[in-house]
């Protein structure tokens, strides 16, 4: 699947215990266009001897890139921990490194909007060149789309967007029609998954979101109308990622993780989004 809207499989996807040349090889061998990267999994490889021209050999012999770097969290936090200020300035760095334009953000605490959208000012201005892309996540500080986009606003910087999920979407109780023409100016990426009907209960929603989402057409989100939602607004993402992170998927091997997700994705763009097949 060629496209001019790289198909990415998100770095959660693959979890934490391969090595990055594992990550990348499985991504490629499957069909994926990109690969997301954490700070931790880069910092994983950097341990084990790895050094950035090393990245970038590695991304050149499997004919893969870097699409996606994740995650900075704890921005808005009245008093941020060192490794938390070394994690953006690493995030920073491998968005420089890898070419890619965008940082993913999210945020746990929660606090008045006032207050976030003066901490997301200051963390758009440390990104200077890069785009922050916010995550509204229903268990969090920015918990829907128009929260984030309020928050945005607030914010009044200009290198800033929102990062759009199909699972947080639906476990938002968000209906398929809320995205306009006007929404889809803060849109940065889009990743797709799916859900079960049912949702873990509220308490326990994150582990749901860590453990066991589902991939593309294997759930109750209805990713067609979620999809003609995106396509209605022109919507025009920087890539498209997979972030299905899912235990039992995965105990089955980051290869056919890979590959499965893969499958799965394509079967559901090739029915409702056929212009980048």
């Amino acid at each position: 699947m060629s496209t001019e809207i790289p198909l990415t499989i998100s770095s959660l996807t693959l979890g934490a215990n391969c090595s990055f040349e594992e990550r990348i090889s499985a991504a490629a061998n499957a069909g994926y266009e990109g690969v997301g990267l954490t700070a931790e999994a880069y910092a994983d490889a950097l341990a084990t001897g790895l050094t950035d021209e090393d990245f970038l050999q590695l991304l050149e012999k499997y004919q893969i890139k870097v699409t996606e770097v994740e995650c900075i969290q704890a921005w808005a936090a009245e008093e941020r921990s060192y490794e938390e200020k070394f994690k953006e300035q690493i995030c920073f760095h491998m968005c420089h490194l890898f070419g890619v334009e965008h940082v993913n953000v999210a945020l746990m605490e929660v606090d008045p909007l006032t207050v976030i959208a003066e901490k997301l000012a200051q963390l758009c201005a440390r990104a200077q060149d890069l785009i922050i892309a916010v995550e509204p996540m229903p268990y969090s500080g920015i918990p829907d789309f128009a929260t984030a986009k309020e928050l945005i606003q607030q914010s009044q910087a200009s290198n800033v967007g929102i990062l759009l999920d199909a699972w947080h979407w639906f476990r938002a109780s968000q209906t398929f029609s809320e995205l306009t023409a006007e929404d889809a100016r803060y849109i940065v990426a889009i990743q797709l998954n799916d859900a079960y009907q049912r949702p873990y209960a509220s308490a326990i929603l994150r582990d749901e979101a860590m453990h066991d989402r589902l991939a593309p057409g294997d759930g109750a989100i209805d990713l067609a109308t979620f999809i003609t939602m995106v396509r209605k607004a022109d919507v025009q993402p920087a890539l498209i990622g997979i972030e299905v992170v899912n235990d039992e998927l995965l105990n089955e091997g980051i290869e056919t993780t890979a590959n499965y997700t893969y499958e799965q994705t394509a079967k559901v763009l090739e029915n409702h989004w056929i212009d980048i097949i």
